[in-house]
């Protein structure tokens, strides 16, 4: 049994250092992507966190418009729901505190992508259809408009957006 044991130690000691030799590294794959449909689901509880999860919009659309896709931003069909305390940045009256988060928002709709602002929650914060900017449908409940994108065969993302504890050179 002892000699079995070792027999097993050293087996695995040659496998592991056979591993550590292989010099090959990772590659580049290019996955065979179309065209999209995806309904975003935001819902933070800091509106500051909407200016990170627009990110999560150019992590899909800059590699598609780009090479080796050079899909044109009309065969991408993305939805934006909003219902959580990110609402207060599409309120025309705190345009002031959030512009630049505004103006992203603008640039994508130019690009063709839909922003839905839940009703319900516009009512909740005291805020009519008038408040939002031109870019801006309000629909009657944000859950019923991600079931209904859904149920049109749309992709759903849901951001999370976390606090950032280190700097990257800190952990690299």
């Amino acid at each position: 049994m002892r000699y079995l044991c070792t027999v097993f130690v050293f087996m695995t000691a040659i496998v592991s250092m056979a591993a550590l030799a292989d010099d090959k590294s990772s590659r580049v794959v290019q996955t065979p992507y179309s065209e999209q449909q995806v309904v975003y689901d935001f819902y933070f509880d800091n509106p500051e966190k909407i200016a990170n999860a627009l990110y999560w919009i150019r992590s899909l659309m800059n590699p598609l418009m780009e090479d080796p896709y050079n899909l044109a931003p009309e065969f991408l069909d993305i939805v934006v729901v909003i219902h959580g305390t990110e609402i207060v940045t599409l309120a025309r009256k705190n345009y002031e505190r959030y512009q630049d988060t505004v103006e992203r928002m603008r640039y994508y709709a130019s690009l063709g992508v839909k922003f839905k602002v839940c009703g319900i929650a516009a009512h909740d914060f005291g805020y009519e259809t008038t408040d939002f900017y031109e870019f801006v449908d309000v629909v009657p409940s944000a859950i019923t408009e991600l079931a209904h994108w859904q149920l049109q065969g749309y992709a759903l993302i849901t951001p999370t957006v976390m606090e950032k504890k280190f700097l990257i050179e800190e952990i690299r």
